[in-house]
């Protein structure tokens, strides 16, 4: 799908699922000119590392999540099942922290040539470094309100992947299943579907 595909069906799936109060103005924000969200990289070298990445990752993780929720093993054994609502919100949005943060330029790189040549590239800029889960935890809460699951899984969709305390994420992954949920279909949209040699 193109960039212009992938934001239609990101609408379509967020109107369809999230209906919550503020729900409308956070998608407002995410179309206006004030975030750069449907064009962003999800990454600066590793998956999405380009226009419309994160927009495209959010989708997969979507996808991966409502594909692991729907096993038949995750519902009977483990009684796991969430609202469309629920499942839209913390996969769409768990990567809001990246809005705003990639600049684009150029750096430079040798060929096997042995000719230098400018290639684009991102980097990093964050104007509001407040972690990673935490700060899209963050910015959502500014526009609707989470449950404290939704909130959790938001916050720790990384796993152990991150550099908090480890026993604090294992027992926020043990008290949420829906972080250890979101957390697999991250990493599953991260490596196996977006890795570098899928690029």
């Amino acid at each position: 799908m193109n960039l212009s595909d992938n934001k239609e069906r990101f609408i379509s799936i967020y109107k369809e699922n999230i209906a919550r109060p503020g729900s409308e103005k956070l998608l407002d924000y995410l179309l206006s000119s004030s975030s750069d969200f449907f064009a962003a990289p999800a990454s600066t070298r590793y998956h999405g590392n380009y226009e419309g990445g994160l927009l495209e990752h959010s989708l997969n993780v979507y996808d991966c999540l409502c594909d692991y929720l729907s096993r038949e093993k995750v519902k009977n054994d483990f009684g796991l099942e969430y609202s469309d609502e629920t499942i839209a919100i913390v996969s769409l949005l768990h990567d809001l922290c990246k809005i705003n943060v990639y600049k684009s330029g150029f750096r430079n790189v040798k060929g096997e040539d042995g000719v230098w040549r400018q290639v684009p590239n991102y980097t990093y800029d964050d104007n509001l470094p407040y972690g990673h889960g935490e700060k899209s935890v963050y910015i959502i809460s500014g526009f609707m309100r989470l449950s404290r699951e939704e909130a959790f899984a938001i916050r720790y969709h990384m796993g152990f992947s991150g550099e908090e305390n480890k026993n604090t994420v294992g027992n926020a992954l043990e008290m949420f299943p829906l972080a250890l949920a979101l957390n697999i279909a991250d990493m599953e949209a991260s490596f196996l579907i977006e890795g570098k040699n899928n690029v």
